[in-house]
């Protein structure tokens, strides 16, 4: 089956038809299945170690401005060269790739623990593993996004997207659990140890992979000009940059919840540490099932993305106002599943619109965007909720989200000749773009 233009035949996989498709349908391919078991284990040690290292540099320092430096140089390589990593990942054999990334990060964590458990840890030993685990990153993020294509082909993307998502969401759930019982009962260092060992299952899943199953993607040459290659082809294909665009508004100006719920939870609300963990557990709830959601689905449409940035962003707004904790709360479930929506629908547009030979340069631009959003949009969060308080700092994200998604539909739809159609269909209101030429045509029939 043929993967697009720069790619060859695999002979294994066997054509799928992704509207049949079940919640779980690319776990039934076996490179896929152990790439995901080795996710698994390996998230919930990613998240682990978040919460061991902030608490390790707070105990250090006692300062909350050294816990933001130590995230700031985790995503710095990220803004300063995820393009140059996604350069790489078109030019590598992918899967060779993630065995040098995914062991160094293994390295890293556990010459941390080594640091911590004898004694001998100082706030910059974390400060430069933050900074080598992002470096690592560069090209372990868009090398694991775009290597999904090569396990499951283009009919089943859709579905190994969102399972990622929900990997990685259940992991959020289950992690900081662990590390939380771990640093009370043993100390942060063996948090630390176990993320380093956790990087064996994914390895593990990498070398028992049959590369013959493979997807063959044929890799771009070692040439002059192909960061300008991969930004031109973005920029002449708009169903590709205007996806861009969308993810990074919302990630940039929705998506700064350490900012907002902290602030909800503390001095709105009057409720402590309590209140803000059960925010990030029902977001996580929330996230966790428009995941899966997405996976049953099986199929990406830009105006599902729209529909959900939209969403996504009124439903902040309503979050906003609300009167009473538990009411702010049960919103956290329906933000979380619309924000999820909007990343892995995303994700999954981008991949399937883009050449394989390509794939690693467009997924890096869109990585460094969705990521890089946080250090721009949090000091701007930051400053709204000091200013106007922290209501008018959620309302403001949400409606900037929700602002981007309707210009945008508009952009496209004038773009590609189209017309905003509101009707009924089986007694439920049915509304979507048509073509104008259609439209009018219908009008003048009847």
């Amino acid at each position: 089956m043929s993967t697009g233009p720069g790619a060859h035949s695999a002979p294994a996989p066997t054509t799928h038809d992704p509207r049949k498709s079940s919640m779980f349908s690319s776990l039934k391919v076996r490179n896929y299945r152990l790439f995901f078991v080795g996710q698994v284990v390996s998230n919930i040690g990613t998240w682990m170690q978040r919460i061991a290292q902030d608490w390790l540099v707070l105990s250090l320092t006692g300062s909350a401005t050294a816990v933001g430096v130590t995230t700031a140089l985790q995503f710095l390589p990220m803004l300063l060269f995820g393009l140059y990593g996604g350069v790489l990942v078109d030019r590598l054999p992918k899967r060779r790739a993630l065995l040098f990334t995914q062991s160094a990060m293994g390295a890293t964590g556990v010459a941390l623990a080594a640091l911590t458990l004898t004694g001998h840890v100082q706030v910059w030993h974390v400060y430069l593993a933050a900074f080598a685990v992002g470096l690592a990153t560069v090209v372990d993020n868009p090398a694991r996004q775009s290597f999904v294509s090569e396990m499951v082909g283009p009919d089943q993307l859709q579905n190994a997207v969102s399972l990622n998502s929900a990997n990685f969401q259940s992991a959020r759930l289950v992690g900081p659990a662990v590390a939380g019982v771990m640093i009370t009962g043993v100390g942060t260092g063996w948090a630390f140890l176990a993320n380093g060992l956790s990087f064996v299952a994914p390895l593990i899943g990498l070398m028992m992979m049959r590369a013959r199953e493979l997807y063959v993607v044929e890799r771009a040459p070692r040439a002059k000009g192909q960061l300008r290659e991969g930004l031109h082809y973005v920029a002449g294909r708009p169903e590709l940059i205007w996806t861009i665009v969308l993810a990074g508004f919302v990630s940039t100006f929705g998506f700064n919840f350490p900012v907002f719920l902290s602030a909800f939870a503390d001095d709105v609300f009057h409720a402590g540490a309590g209140s803000y963990s059960l925010f990030n557990t029902l977001m996580a709830v929330g996230s966790l099932a428009g995941a899966l959601l997405a996976a049953r689905r099986g199929t990406a449409r830009m105006r599902v993305l729209l529909a959900g940035a939209v969403a996504f962003g009124t439903l902040e707004i309503v979050a906003a106002i609300a009167p009473s904790l538990w009411l702010f709360a049960l919103l956290m479930v329906p933000i979380g599943m619309f924000g999820m929506t909007v990343n892995v629908t995303a994700n999954s547009s981008i991949q399937m619109s883009t050449d394989p030979a390509m794939r690693g340069r467009v997924m890096a631009l869109y990585m460094m965007v969705f990521m890089g959003g946080a250090p721009v949009g949090a000091p701007i969060a930051g400053w709204i909720t000091d200013a106007y308080g922290v209501r008018a700092g959620l309302a403001s994200g949400g409606a900037i989200a929700a602002a981007a998604a309707v210009t945008i539909g508009l952009v496209l739809a004038r773009v590609g000749n189209l017309r905003l159609s509101v009707g009924w269909n089986h007694g439920h209101p049915h509304v979507r773009f048509v073509p104008r030429e259609a439209q009018e045509r219908l009008a003048t029939a009847a």
